[in-house]
């Protein structure tokens, strides 16, 4: 029993000497932190039981042990879902009271349950490969997949997600069904965007995209239950940012398709997870989460094939046409906070202080300015997490979890906003 306690003890703390650590580039050993950050309360359990072993069985060095690394973990832990003010001083004292009982009920209750229950009932409506729009140059189709709630609860918002990989890889679907599903119960509507990437398109095709599937959305909207006035964007890492720059130039001519100059494209809200803000200050990073191979040489054009998109990381030269030297006013212009203006939407900021990719500093620099611009705003930090978070074991994950928390209550008060 000692050499289990020890062995016990010794598991939580070297598992909990990994969460402070910062990792610079995306590689195996950054994966498996990613899974033992998420796996934080297993690791706290693990350490107390060898901690009360060692004390059972006079092992003192294995009580010290297990204590330490649990106590990492449950710091992590009570960091992760301890709360903030960011709802109040966005939506006021009373925001509780503006939700509704009926959606209330289908939120997550605590910003933290062991073993969370993400599952839609009744099962909602997923229809797939549904074309947005067709880009008439080469008659390619995009797709898109809705997902919608069963009938008689229907809270009239749609969210459109956009996922990440770095404006060159991933695609629809992937790893999201659990929080779509969960989002689905409580009413709202998602569209889950396939769009194009590069080196197919540069930024301005793939944020052109973005507006074609709003405008999508808008048109469609009476099909799903859905007010035009209520959409809101939604996206992570990479798609976080499309979404923060789509919603913040929603009549930009540089940024917008000449089709769709006199559309209507406004969003009453963005959700933002670890989305970049400021591609000056993320160049070098980006640069670095290139582990495969050289897209310098490949052309604006090239169509790559969806099955290779894992080998194909960020790569701002050829997302942005050149190094922040050689285009400095592309790098300002696709800055979502270059945008921020007193009538941008409603912004809700998560992201981990660990993280390789977004430093810390520049979604700071977004939301002071949202502020600043009379935006209601709300920034969420958690510590010791890092890049893709959310997608890893959401249903134990404490800052999963948490995010989730905020970001249900930030949906229900934008449907209930006038």
């Amino acid at each position: 029993m000692i050499i289990l306690a020890t062995i016990l003890s010794g598991m939580s703390l070297l598992m909990g000497l990994l969460f402070p650590i910062k990792f610079k580039v995306i590689n195996i050993v950054f994966m498996a932190r990613l899974l033992i950050v998420a796996l934080a309360p297993i690791w706290a359990i693990i350490g107390l039981v060898g901690a009360v072993l060692g004390w059972v069985y006079g092992a003192p060095w294995a009580v010290a042990i297990g204590i330490i690394g649990a106590g990492m973990e449950i710091w992590y832990l009570w960091q992760c879902t301890r709360g903030h003010q960011g709802l109040e001083k966005a939506f006021g004292a009373d925001w509780r009271g503006k939700i509704p009982a009926e959606q209330a009920r289908n939120m997550v209750r605590r910003r933290w349950s062991f073993f969370l229950r993400m599952k839609a009932s009744p099962e909602p409506s997923l229809e797939r490969d549904i074309v947005f729009w067709t880009v008439p140059e080469t008659d390619r189709e995009l797709l898109c997949d809705i997902w919608r709630p069963a009938s008689g609860n229907v809270s009239g918002l749609a969210v459109v997600y956009i996922h990440g990989g770095g404006w060159v890889a991933m695609d629809k679907d992937f790893l999201t069904r659990p929080f779509f599903r969960h989002l689905v119960a409580q009413g709202h509507t998602v569209m889950d965007l396939s769009y194009r990437l590069c080196p197919e398109v540069d930024i301005y095709g793939m944020v052109g995209d973005i507006k074609h599937a709003l405008a999508w959305m808008k048109a469609n909207a009476p099909r799903y239950g859905v007010n035009p006035e209520k959409i809101v964007l939604c996206g992570s890492s990479a798609g976080a940012h499309l979404a923060l720059l789509a919603g913040y130039t929603p009549g930009n001519p540089k940024l917008t398709p000449e089709e769709l100059i006199s559309t209507d494209l406004s969003v009453c809200g963005v959700v933002s997870y670890y989305g970049p803000t400021d591609l000056v200050a993320g160049y070098e990073p980006w640069r670095r989460s290139n582990p495969y191979i050289n897209l310098d040489s490949v052309p604006i054009g090239t169509r790559l094939d969806p099955s290779d998109s894992m080998q194909y990381a960020g790569r701002l030269e050829l997302v942005l046409g050149g190094n922040p030297q050689d285009k400095p006013d592309v790098y300002q212009l696709v800055n979502p906070t270059t945008h921020v203006h007193p009538g941008s939407p409603p912004t809700l900021l998560i992201q981990g202080d660990k993280d390789i990719l977004v430093a810390l500093d520049t979604t700071n620099a977004l939301y002071t300015k949202l502020v600043e611009s009379g935006v209601l705003a709300i920034k969420v930090v958690f510590p010791w997490t890092d890049h893709m978070f959310d997608l890893i074991l959401p249903q134990i994950n404490p800052a999963a979890q948490s995010a989730l928390y905020d970001v249900d209550r930030f949906l229900a008060l934008l449907v209930n906003k006038g």
